[in-house]
């Protein structure tokens, strides 16, 4: 089987919009409405692919779909946390 490679980030993210979207209507259907497909997208690709090298896409897809909740959950929580950490 053939490796698939791609020439930008961009190029990999639009291949694997099919996968985070389903992500997200999971995630919906358990209640949690207010994490979006750039959501996943920026927490896997700071968090489990940044140190990974030669990923394959079904291994990218994988992480998408069986990444918890409670860890996008988590992500969402800290990134608000940090954002509204400066307000008074």
């Amino acid at each position: 089987m053939n490796n698939l490679k791609f020439n930008s980030l961009n190029e990999l993210y639009n291949r694997l919009i099919p996968a985070m979207e389903t992500k997200v209507r999971e995630l919906k259907m358990n209640g949690v409405n207010y994490i979006t497909i750039d959501d996943i997208w920026n927490y896997l690709k700071k968090y489990k692919w940044s140190k990974s090298k030669d990923l394959t896409l079904s291994e990218c897809v994988d992480d998408i779909l069986n990444t918890s909740d409670n860890e996008y959950k988590k992500y969402m929580k800290d990134k608000m946390t940090n954002i509204l950490g400066g307000v008074h």
